[in-house]
This record gives structure tokens, C-alpha cells and sequence, in this order.
């Protein structure tokens, strides 16, 4: 059974808040994964630094 609203059905609307409501779970799952890609990307950064600092401090032992 489907209600009619002004040429517009119930289901119809069903149907559009259902695609809303998963867009928009679908952007937070993005965002998400953005901000985890960026703290990843700025934990390997931070060993990529200390890495390089070890070698400097290696390198000035040896001379």
C-alpha cells in the first residue's frame, strides 16, 4: 500500500531519504579515510625524520 501526496508517493519518498541517508554515510566513510591516510601518512613522515637523524648521527661517529 502506497499513499499519494501531491503526485508523490510514500515509497518514493522512502526510496530519497534512504539514497540520502547512504550518501551521506558514504561521504563520512570517506572522510574517515581520509583522516586516517593523513595520520598514517604523518607517522611515517615523522620515522622518515628519524631515520634520516640516525644516519646523520652515524655518519658524524664515523668521521
Amino acid at each position: 500500500m502506497t499513499l499519494h501526496t501531491d503526485g508523490y508517493d510514500m515509497s518514493t519518498m522512502q526510496e530519497d531519504l534512504a539514497r540520502a541517508q547512504m550518501t551521506a554515510r558514504l561521504g563520512e566513510a570517506q572522510q574517515n579515510r581520509r583522516g586516517h591516510q593523513l595520520a598514517l601518512a604523518r607517522r611515517m613522515s615523522r620515522k622518515a625524520e628519524q631515520a634520516a637523524q640516525q644516519a646523520r648521527l652515524a655518519l658524524a661517529r664515523a668521521i
